[in-house]
């Protein structure tokens, strides 16, 4: 590893927080009665409370530190529809078999997900350096392309994700790489600067009259004879509605939610200004990467296409930047010898939620609504669920509106919320069969 890469220092926070920075500027104290209690302020959060403004339904937002600290402005901004749902197809579980019953609902439930957040920035002008042109996953293995090749008309047929396959003679046209046994290119993908879109979402929200609250916690809830009490240290919130949407920060307030998603550190680093542009010296055409590795990483130029934003799971846990930025900067060379000795500038982790089923989920537990597991694609999937949960209260609670509402939200009698005693073992398995994989790829 080279001791150069730290020369220059690195900041040890999100470099989308150099754009906007979370802060607590447009909190409210609660009211002692509303509609709709929210809990997280995160996209689901916000785009719950967007919506319920909409439709005339008062909401109130609980966050339990500063608005922007979580997952929405840790994620690499990566968008697509449908593609990643559609992970389960051909497997033999009876998870795997089920998505294949259900495949059709289900995909498209996964591309009206970008649907929705396209129409959310374009109808409340939210610039977020929004880029939509595609996404191109390598593969680590020619087992792994060859597996692709068996999806794309499904991707086509049921998410309209523009997908077709690319050879590995074909490869530089989408990656200034040779790391990759070629891969598939789907259309209907992106990226943006996911704190700006907090932001815009933040904002949009205030202004259409939601009460955002920042550094106050839901304590507890208590069942009333006309709905909920929300307990914080601001006092009690009497209202006839609780949401949450606390996805890899699930706890204590809701443990039998806290039971159904596993919390996975995702690590990232962003390099210093390249020598070139990106889309000339790394990715054609400024798209979105990511592969087929258990370990996975995914990357992306910056919004301005002069840095490199390069993440993957350095550890399944949470980790110091000393122990994930040299994993990440490995990985990163690995794909790009031609960044070797390129400085990083920021390394920051965050926590993506994963379902037991490896699907997103919302419902009502114990009269409570939800909205979890969004399983590391929580931009798009987030603000979609949180926009049909706000749909749902409003026309009444008892009838699905998509194939994710109402799911069975599995969990397991070994699983209590905490994954840190078996998170590392995962990790090393994975790591283990990946490369055994390449090694027999040749």
């Amino acid at each position: 590893m080279r001791k150069d890469i730290y020369a220059l220092g690195f900041k040890a926070q999100p470099w989308w927080w150099e754009a906007w920075t979370p802060n607590t500027a447009l909190s409210q104290d609660p009211p002692a009665r509303t509609q709709v209690v929210i809990v997280g302020a995160g996209y689901g959060g916000l785009s719950t409370a967007l919506e319920l403004r909409r439709n005339g339904i008062d909401a109130v937002v609980l966050e339990r530190g500063v608005f922007g600290i979580g997952a929405s402005t840790r994620n690499g901004g990566m968008i697509s529809g449908g593609t990643n749902l559609g992970k389960g197809l051909g497997g033999k579980s009876p998870i795997a078999e089920e998505f294949e019953r259900n495949k059709a609902a289900l995909m498209g439930a996964g591309a009206d997900s970008l649907t929705v957040l396209e129409d959310i920035i374009a109808r409340e002008g939210i610039d977020c350096g929004l880029h939509k042109n595609g996404r191109f996953v390598g593969a680590w293995t020619p087992r792994h392309y060859d597996d692709m090749a068996t999806k794309v008309e499904v991707y086509n047929k049921y998410a309209n994700a523009g997908a077709s396959m690319v050879p590995r003679e074909r490869q530089h046209e989408f990656i200034k790489s040779d790391y990759y046994y070629g891969g598939m290119h789907a259309t209907r993908a992106g990226h943006l600067h996911p704190a700006l879109y907090y932001k815009g979402l933040l904002e949009a929200a205030h202004k259409a009259g939601a009460i955002l609250c920042a550094n106050i916690e839901a304590e507890r809830t208590e069942k009333t004879a006309t709905g909920w009490r929300v307990l914080t240290a601001k006092g009690p919130i009497e209202c006839s509605e609780v949401v949450v949407a606390t996805n890899g920060y699930t706890g204590d307030l809701t443990p039998r939610l806290k039971r159904r998603v596993v919390p996975v550190a995702s690590h990232i680093i962003a390099t210093e200004e390249l020598p070139e542009p990106a889309d000339k010296m790394l990715i054609p055409g400024m798209r979105a990467i990511g592969d087929t590795k258990r370990v996975l990483t995914y990357y992306r130029p910056s919004p301005d296409g002069k840095r490199l934003i390069f993440g993957g799971r350095a550890r399944f846990t949470a980790a110091p930047p000393e122990v994930s930025a040299p994993a990440l900067y490995q990985y990163m060379v690995d794909r790009f010898p031609q960044l070797d000795g390129i400085k990083i500038t920021h390394v920051w982790t965050g926590n993506v939620a994963f379902a037991l089923d490896y699907m997103p989920h919302m419902g009502t537990d114990e009269g409570l609504h939800y909205l979890l597991g969004c399983n590391g694609n929580g931009v798009a999937m987030m603000t979609y669920l949180g926009t049909q949960t706000a749909k749902k209260i409003a026309g009444g609670r008892n009838t699905p509106i998509n194939p994710l509402d109402g799911r069975e939200f599995p969990d397991h009698p070994f699983y209590n919320g905490d994954p840190s005693w078996f998170l590392p073992a995962v990790g090393a398995w994975y790591r283990t069969r990946d490369w055994i994989d390449r090694r027999l790829a040749g």
